[in-house]
C-alpha cells in the first residue's frame, strides 16, 4: 500500500509513468532528481503520509525508491 502510494506521488512529481516505477528507481540515475525534486517530494511526503520533513541526513541514506518505502513503514508503524 505504501509503494503503490509513492508510485503515484512519484510518477507525478517527476513526471513518469507510474508503470516505470519500481521499487530498483533510483532517484538519481532513473528519475534524474536533483536536491531540489528531493526537497519537494519530501515535501509532498509530508503531506500524504503525516510524517516530519526529512531531515538531510534521512534523504542522504535514500537512493532508491525501495530505501524510501523502507523508511516510510519504519515511520508511519
Amino acid at each position: 500500500m505504501i509503494f503503490e502510494k509513492l508510485a503515484a506521488l512519484i510518477a507525478e512529481q517527476f513526471n513518469v509513468d507510474v508503470d516505470t516505477v519500481t521499487m530498483e528507481t533510483s532517484f538519481s540515475d532513473d528519475l534524474n532528481a536533483d536536491s531540489v525534486d528531493i526537497v519537494d517530494l519530501s515535501m509532498a511526503l509530508e503531506e500524504e503520509f503525516g510524517i516530519e520533513e526529512l531531515g538531510e541526513e534521512e534523504a542522504s541514506s535514500i537512493s532508491t525508491v525501495g530505501d524510501l518505502v523502507r523508511f516510510l513503514q519504519n515511520k508511519i508503524d
